[in-house]
This record gives C-alpha cells, structure tokens and sequence, in this order.
C-alpha cells in the first residue's frame, strides 16, 4: 500500500500548533506533507489511568441509553461526539495540562457503545419476537454478549491492516463528516485555551447550542414536524394515494450539516438514488404491480419491496468495491504474511503511523476465530459441521465486507450495516438450509451469526471514525487499537444487560413493547426462509444488476445504492446540506475568499452535528424520564412551522458561513 506522503523526522523542539493545517481536508500534492497537531515525533500523554477510566464510564453509559433508545424509536444517536465534548469539558475543569491525546483515547474507548448498540439491538431482539409464535427459541445473556463480543473483535481486527490505506492513502479523498466534527470538537478544546484561536472555539460552541437545542425542541416536544411531506396535504396525499408520489424531507439540524460536509457530490448520487425509488420504483410498482401492492402506501411499498432493490444493490456494490480493493487486501495479507515470517524488511515506524503489529494481530484474529467456531458449535448449534459452516459465513463475509464498512463511514457518515445484515441473513439462510439447518434451531443460529457480523460490520465503520481522528490530530494508531478491545468487551457486557433487562420490563410483541424494528425487519426475513417461505431475489437481483450498470457508467454505485435504502426523508437534507456547500463555495469571486468561507462552513455544520448528537442524549434521558415521544404528525401547524424553522437553519448556516473575508 503505497502512500503519497512521506515519513519524516522533524525536530521535537518544534512548537505545536493549535489549529488544524490548512491541508486537513484536501488532497495533498505529490511532495506535500500533512503534519498532525501533536508532533510525530514527540511523546505524548494518551493512556492513563484518567483516560482509560473515563472512557470505560462513557461507554457503559452510553451504551445503556443508546440501546434503550435504539429498542424503543429505532435511533441509535452516535456517540463520538458528545463523548469527545464531554471529554473537552471534563478536563477544561479539572485543568488537565496537554489533555488532546487523552481526548482521543477517552472518545475511542468511549465511541465502542455506539458500535456495539447497533450490532446488537439491529439483530438479537429479533429472537425475543420470534419466541411469541416460537416458544421454543430460548435467549440468553451469554449468547447476546458473546455474539455482541466476538463481532467487535473481528471488526477491529480485521480494520486494522485497513487503516494506513483509509486515513493516510486516501486524505483528501473522502469527505469523513462524523470524524471531521468530532476532530474539530477536540480541536476547539485546544484553541479555547489560546487567545489567537478563541473565536473558532466559540463559533463551534454558538453552533452546537444553536443545533443541539433545535433538535431538542422537535425531538422532544414536537413544536414543529420533524420531517416535512407533501402528504400532509390533501392534493399531496391525493398524489401519493393516486401515483405513489412523495416528496419527503427531515429538518434535523444535524443532518443539514451532515450534508453540508459531505459535500454536493455525494450528496445528489445519494439524493438521485433516493429519488429512483420514491419517484420511479415505487410509482411504477404502485401502478402496474399487484391489487396488494396497489391498495399499499409509498412508504408500505418502499419498506415491504422496493428496499429490498436497494439491500442488493449495496451487496453487489460492496462486492464491487472488494474486487477494486483486492490489491489492497492482497497487500494487508501479504504484509502479515511477511511479518509472520520475520521478514518485513521496514524501517523504523514513527509513533503516529505505529499500529499494532501484523504478526500479532494475525496472532489474536486466529484466537478470535478459534473463540468463534468453539462459540458456534458448543453454544448455537452443537453439530461441528454445521458451526464450521457457520463460521466460514461470518468470518468470509466480515472479513470482505470490513471495507465496505469503512468506505460508507468515510463517504457519508452512514453505515449500511442493517442493509448487509440483511443480505447476510440472506445467504446464511439459504446455506443453513441446504446443508439441514432449518427451523427454530436454524433461526438461532442464523440470527446469533447475523448479530457477529452486523457488529464487526459495525465496529469496523465506527473504528475507521475513530482513527482519522487520531490520523488528523496526531495519535498513536497502536494506542487507539489496543484500548479499543477493553471498550468493546465493556460495551458488549453492557448492552447485553440492558438488553435482556427491557424485554423483562417490557418485552418486544404485545402492547407497550419496545419497537426495535431493525429486529422486526430481520425476523420478518429469516422466518419464511427458515420456515418454508418466499425471498424476493428478483428484487435483490435488479438491485445487483443495476449496480453493476452504474459502476460501468463511472457512478459511484455505493452512494447511489446506499441513497435507495435510506429513507428519503433522510437523504433530501443531504442533498440540501450539499447545495448550500455549494453556494458557500461560490460565494465570491475571490478564490481565497471561498476557501476561508467553506472552513468556517465545515466549522459551523461540525457544531450542529455535536450539537445535535449531544442534545440527541438529552433527549433520550428527557424520554427514559418518562416524557412521551412526540407524534411529530401531518397536522398542517407543524408542517408549515417545520417549514419556517427549517428555513431559518439553513439561512443561518449559509449567512453565519459567509461572514468572513480572506480570514476564517
């Protein structure tokens, strides 16, 4: 894996600066360098007794109510973000001398709740409703913490030979929107300290406020719509009654400055294939498919079909992606290989491209893999054969899809982990079932291997986030790789608690139940194919096909596809983030000018990203209180004041950018 940049040595008596360098987000020129806030070739204070313990806290908290929320609305808030503020506030107060790469670790450490929910409460739960029409598919602790366990060490361990080729190879090439506002949280931390620097700090605290307390408001008390639709109307609705046509889109600050960073690019291939579903697909199905399909609404069709175009999309996409990738894969496996012999041949690694040792990770992968199979066969599914096939599944599967993983991550803050789950529960089920493995037993089986996959497939997204961080600000990769394993083990423990704790206070069926519908939508997948029933391959097949057809045509085929499986509502601010971007961009005729504007843009759309994930906690807690989650309905009040307040941030977020001269 070659790199455009160059390993250097710079004199330790070099100040630190304060900001981030002006090259942090493009790509570099062919002698150009990228230097980190804190100095290669220093050392620095990152794990400790304070960051490693803070972080564990964070983890164990964050998991708990990412998880309830996750179960009871279907969000699982990201949790980088207001771990990393936390972790600025925390040692502002306790006045911590050079705290950045203590930061860092805490929000690595931290960021494994995030992950770890998502794996689990997206898959596991699907067996507790199961049980109601199965009584004899049992749950247990060890099962959901093993699964939860197993996954996140392979997703790390199997990123790892990635990240040089992600976060090095590539800068400048991917937009990372998560990792760009958590970096630039941290950053803040440092340059509030410094008089020359205090005006981004406080632009980035005015900006989380203003988005935080605005997601707060819609999420918590519904005083205007959280999404705007054309069916809130009676012509639109009308429209969608008669033609299946919609027009959707959220008004979440946060998501306005997700697209803002993603950029206008990405944001329309992502846009265009939403709107290939909800204005072509669904129209089209709703109009010449079945009487069924007919009498269904646009979101009914989307859900129950024509999704499902959009799961095999990402799958024939991600395979796409590992066919361009296969040198880099050769590479990371070769690299192991040579180590394994001892005979790498590389020279001396300076500190801030030091990973953990391909030797020894080849080392612990065979023991996780070993874990794995002895899990599957002794705990699941008590035939070797069978727990051998299993595994083969997970570990083929985990392993190729780890940079699919990472490559969404990087493009648009979003993991399609739900949507490969999916196509894994798919396959899996399809092999189970050819070689006996049916029925109730095949259904356990097939989820508990789906809840390894969707968390190493979760882990290694989160941990690509984690690590450009580190790459940006100048940490030790080995560091952030090391720590990470205690995180997920905590985590994992965590959720798998707090998990089995909700379905004894209140269940997943019946009334009062927790929604968890990622979990519904699994086990409405792998019951008929376990059971005797039928799977839509035509649909995931046109999904493959047509990845195939934009691939060919140069259209990055996972943003298109990834479009089609989101929501729209979801998608539509994307592009709206990206078209003021765009304007920000061309703003002035001065070429200097725009540059200056765009970083105070990426600044302030940074803020409504943490402050949005941060207040998002707040809204949770207001919800664990017992506040009633607001309907959020298609009353005409909330739309038209949906529409105002969505208006008013997007008019912020442009003017507050263009605010500045040659001078950020």
């Amino acid at each position: 894996m070659k790199s455009n940049q160059k390993d250097y040595d710079i004199p330790a008596a070099d100040v630190d600066p304060i900001d981030l360098p002006e090259n942090a987000f493009r790509e570099l020129g062919a002698d150009e360098e990228y230097r980190p806030l804190m100095h290669p070739a220093r050392e620095y204070a990152e794990v400790t007794p304070y960051s490693v313990i803070t972080g564990l806290i964070l983890a164990v908290v964050f998991s708990a109510a990412a998880a309830y929320l996750g179960l009871k609305v279907g969000q699982v808030f990201e949790a980088a973000i207001p771990i990393a503020i936390i972790a600025v506030g925390l040692s502002g107060y306790l006045k911590k001398k050079n705290p950045l790469g203590q930061n860092v670790i805490i929000q690595s450490i931290g960021a494994c709740s995030g992950v770890i929910v998502a794996g689990t409460i997206f898959t596991l739960p699907a067996l507790y409703i199961l049980q109601a029409t199965h009584p004899e598919i049992t749950v247990n602790f060890l099962e959901v913490f093993l699964s939860s366990l197993f996954g996140g060490v392979l997703g790390i361990l199997f990123f790892i030979p990635f990240r040089k080729y992600f976060v090095k190879d590539m800068h400048g090439k991917y937009p990372f929107p998560e990792a760009t506002a958590t970096t630039q949280v941290l950053v803040s931390g440092e340059a509030s300290k410094q008089n020359a620097s205090g005006g981004q700090a406080k632009l980035l605290v005015i900006a989380s406020l203003i988005g935080g307390i605005y997601d707060y408001i819609v999420a918590t008390f519904g005083w205007w719509a959280e999404s705007i639709t054309t069916t809130a109307y009676s012509w639109g609705q009308t429209l969608a009654d008669k033609t299946k046509f919609v027009l959707s889109c959220n008004t979440s600050a946060a998501v306005l400055g997700l697209g803002y960073i993603v950029g206008l690019k990405y944001a329309f291939v992502i846009f265009a294939g939403s709107i290939f579903v909800w204005w072509f697909v669904i129209p089209l199905m709703g109009t010449y498919g079945s009487a069924e399909i007919a009498a269904m609404s646009p979101g009914a069709i989307f859900s129950e079909y024509a999704r499902m175009i959009g799961i095999g999309g990402i799958a024939m996409a991600g395979i796409i992606g590992i066919v361009k990738s296969r040198s880099i894969i050769g590479g990371a496996v070769g690299l192991a290989a040579r180590e394994l012999k001892g005979a790498s041949g590389a020279a001396k690694t300076n500190r801030w491209q030091l990973d953990i040792s391909m030797k020894h990770i080849a080392y612990f992968t065979a023991i996780a893999l070993v874990g794995v199979l002895l899990f599957f066969w002794i705990g699941v599914i008590n035939t070797f054969w069978q727990a051998l096939v299993a595994w083969l599944v997970v570990t083929v599967i985990a392993f190729l899809f780890t940079t699919v993983a990472a490559n969404a991550i990087a493009i648009v803050g979003s993991n399609p982990v739900s949507g490969m789950t999916l196509m894994t529960l798919i396959i899996a089920s399809g092999v189970f079932v050819a070689i006996g493995l049916n029925g109730t037993s095949g259904i356990v089986a097939a989820m508990v291997l789906g809840g390894v996959v969707c968390t190493a497939l979760s882990m290694a997204g989160g941990f690509v986030t984690d690590l450009k961080i580190g790459y940006w600000l100048g940490s030790t990769p080995k560091k952030q790789e090391s720590w990470k394993f205690l995180g997920t083990l905590v985590s994992a423990a965590t959720v798998g608690a707090v998990m089995l704790m909700l379905n004894n206070v209140y269940g997943f069926t019946g009334e009062g139940a927790m929604a968890a519908p990622q979990a519904n939508a699994m086990a409405k997948v792998i019951e008929p194919m376990m059971m005797g029933g039928e799977t839509p391959w035509t649909l995931y097949i046109v999904g493959a096909i047509l990845a195939l057809i934009l691939n060919w045509l140069g259209v990055p085929a996972l943003a298109f596809c990834l479009g089609m499986f989101l929501p729209l509502q979801l998608n539509t601010p994307m592009l709206v983030g990206g078209l003021v971007s765009w304007f920000v961009n061309h703003s002035s005729k001065d070429e200097a000018v725009n540059k200056a504007r765009n970083d105070r843009g990426t600044l302030i759309s940074s803020g409504l990203i943490a402050g949005g994930a941060l207040f998002g906690v707040f809204a949770a807690i207001t919800i664990m209180c017992g506040k009633e989650v607001p309907s959020n309905g298609l009353e005409f009040g909330p739309q038209i004041l949906g529409i105002v307040a969505y208006a008013a941030i997007i008019g912020y977020l442009y003017f507050a950018s263009t605010r500045t001269g040659r001078k950020a």
